[in-house]
């Protein structure tokens, strides 16, 4: 496998699934939609982008290759997928706040 692709597997493989989260999390909820609430939701989108590529390529660094060589795989992508989990999840109930805060 080339080094590239090996060491961003995980971005590949769930690119589609944070696709269709990501999508969620833009469309709802529908309303209100002022500019302000479309740039904070391009920077939660993001910033959780970039956290789970840190996170994902510093668990590949640090994944203790006695145990196979699948296993940064496996670390990175659970690490990985959690950091976006948590990054999304704190986003949605900042803009919750924002948004109740607002109206």
């Amino acid at each position: 496998m080339h080094p590239t692709v090996e060491l961003n597997l995980a971005l590949i493989l769930f690119l589609p699934w944070f696709l269709i989260l990501g999508a969620l999390y833009w469309i709802y909820p529908r309303r209100p939609r002022p500019a302000a609430r479309i740039v904070f939701d391009l920077g939660a989108l993001a910033l959780a982008t970039a956290a789970f590529l840190l996170s994902m390529h510093w668990s590949m660094e640090i994944a203790d290759r006695r145990h196979g060589h699948m296993w940064p795989q496996v670390l990175a992508t659970s690490v990985g997928y959690g950091v976006w989990l948590a990054m999304m999840t704190l986003a949605f109930f900042v803009r919750r706040a924002w948004l109740r805060r607002r109206g």
